[in-house]
Parts: C-alpha cells; sequence; structure tokens
C-alpha cells in the first residue's frame, strides 16, 4: 500500500482546540539520528519534512531536548519550513531537558519557561501551538499542578496556545484540567497496550480530548525502532491488506477513536509514504478483534 494517491487528509480530521489536524501526523524525534545512534543526513531529513507538508501532514511534534551532538529536531524543522505555513501546527513539550553532554535533568516550576523560550527561539516562532508537560514517571510521579500551574501563566501570556500532558495519568489530567483546558494527551501506546491504558484512550475521547499515541509502531522497543518479531495476528492481517507490520499498527491505533492521533517518525522518505498511507487503511470490527485477541 502505497501513497500516490493518498494524502494526510485521508486520515480524517481532529481539533486541537481550535487548530485542525489531519489525524496522521509527523514525529520528529528520529530527525536528528539513526536507530544506531550514526547522525542522519541534514538534506535528506529536511526533505522528509517538506514531503510531509506536501503530502497533507499538519501536525508535527518535536522537542527541544531531541538533539543529537550535530543535530537539533527543531532547527530541522525551521530549515526545512520556516516560513510556517498558516495550518500548520507544531506541538512540542517541556519537563525534561538535556545538557550539552546529552545528561537528562528536570525542571521546576521556574524553568519551565526557558524551556519554552528555548524551543520559541530554536523554531523561529512567537508562540508555541501547543505545550506538553511531560510528567517524569508515570507511574510514580505526584502531583503536576505547580508545574502545569507555570505552563498554564505562560498560555495566559501569549507564549502558548494550547496546553496538554503527557506521559501522565488519568489523575494527572484531572489535576491539570482544573487549572486550564487540556488539548491532548500524548502517552505510550500500541497494540498490546495494558487494559487501564486503552480505558484511558476511551475516557479521553468522551472529554474530548485528543489522544496522542508514541511509540505505536515501536511498541516494547521505543527509541530503538520497530518490533522486532511481530505476532502471528499482525503479520497475517499486514498479508491480508497487503500492508507492512507498521501499517497495520497505524491503521490499528487511529481505529481507536475519531480522537485518536498519530505521530510516527521517520527520517526515511519511503517510511513517510508508507506511514501517511496507512491513515486511508480501513480495519473492520473482525480485523480489531483478532489483533485485541492475539
Amino acid at each position: 500500500m502505497t501513497s500516490d494517491k493518498i494524502t494526510a487528509a485521508d486520515s480524517g480530521t481532529w481539533l486541537l482546540g481550535d487548530l485542525p489536524v489531519r489525524r496522521i501526523g509527523f514525529g520528529a524525534m528520529r530527525l536528528t539520528h539513526l536507530a544506531d545512534g550514526s547522525p542522519s543526513d541534514r538534506d535528506r531529513v529536511t526533505g522528509v519534512l517538506r514531503r510531509a507538508v506536501e503530502l497533507g501532514v499538519n501536525h508535527i511534534d518535536t522537542a527541544a531536548f531531541y538533539f543529537s551532538a550535530t543535530r537539533s529536531a527543531n532547527e530541522l524543522i525551521n530549515r526545512a519550513l520556516a516560513p510556517y505555513a498558516d495550518e500548520l501546527v507544531i506541538t512540542t513539550k517541556v519537563g525534561p531537558g538535556r545538557d550539552a553532554a546529552g545528561e537528562w535533568w528536570w525542571a521546576t516550576p521556574e524553568q519551565l519557561r526557558g524551556q519554552v523560550e528555548e524551543n520559541l527561539r530554536q523554531l523561529g516562532r512567537d508562540h508555541l501551538d501547543v505545550v506538553n508537560l511531560r510528567v517524569p514517571r508515570q507511574a510514580t510521579t505526584g502531583p503536576v499542578a505547580e508545574h502545569f500551574g507555570a505552563l498554564a501563566e505562560l498560555r495566559t501570556a501569549g507564549l502558548i496556545r494550547h496546553l496538554g500532558v503527557s506521559n501522565a495519568r488519568p489523575d494527572h489530567l484531572a489535576e491539570a484540567r482544573a487549572i486550564a483546558p487540556v488539548v491532548c494527551v500524548q502517552n505510550p501506546y500500541g497494540i498490546g497496550s495494558p487494559a487501564e491504558e486503552h480505558a484511558f484512550l476511551d475516557a479521553c475521547g468522551e472529554q474530548g480530548i485528543a489522544y496522542v499515541p508514541f511509540y505505536a509502531i515501536a511498541g516494547a522497543g521505543k527509541e530503538a525502532g520497530g518490533v522486532a518479531e511481530e505476532g502471528p495476528a499482525v503479520r497475517d492481517l499486514a498479508r491480508a491488506h497487503g500492508v507492512s507490520p507498521a501499517q497495520l499498527r497505524l491503521a490499528w491505533t487511529l481505529s481507536r477513536g475519531a480522537h485518536v492521533l498519530a505521530i510516527p517518525g521517520t527520517g526515511n522518505p519511503g517510511h513517510l509514504d508508507e506511514n501517511v498511507a496507512a491513515g486511508a487503511l480501513r480495519l473492520s470490527a473482525e480485523d480489531t478483534a483478532l489483533l485485541a485477541a492475539g
């Protein structure tokens, strides 16, 4: 299944607050380096970004901490796509930070403004469309009100248009919504996710909040890339539909609800075309039941 006549518009549209986005988007994590850690080719990945926009993608997910020794995802986006089209929505996240040596640190509420301003500088924007507060440890992190409140103040000041939460639990979402509107939840999710995450996805839909999975293709492989060995249900259904297992995983992700957005990342032009094409694949109830069982 290729995208010769398919664009991101075939995946459908969702409103992030007042911003319409195609349900197939693009994740920028893969822009800076390959899965083995080697540097990406600058011209190739800027070409992938431009091609994504040509294919109708208008939702790009990034972060200032997506960088390598020689590449910055935000600055690659700036180089490839500025001046930005009015309909292009760029989502970023704050909370984590990395120093020049690549060591991780976590921002205090007072440090979040600096992270927001760094994203603005790198992207060449005067405001950020959507900023997600990334929760450090989903299972053990306590209240997020102080951090989210700091972002809400930046939203009031005009630096941020809309807010979301990432790597969050339902109680984090409820806590954030008591402070300011939340347009999206961005969590690890895919075939084989635990029952409580399926329930959280459904609850977001009931509240009119976008649910934006990351690692939808990679699964347990996370940053290392795609699933090493697919189960028989994924393999067999992919073959039946004439698509790759990665495309099937994306189609299944989008089948979970009109409020579910996908942000697959790649620095490979061929994979980009396949990801966009997956947005046009419709699975039957029998297909989704087989995947749930297998």
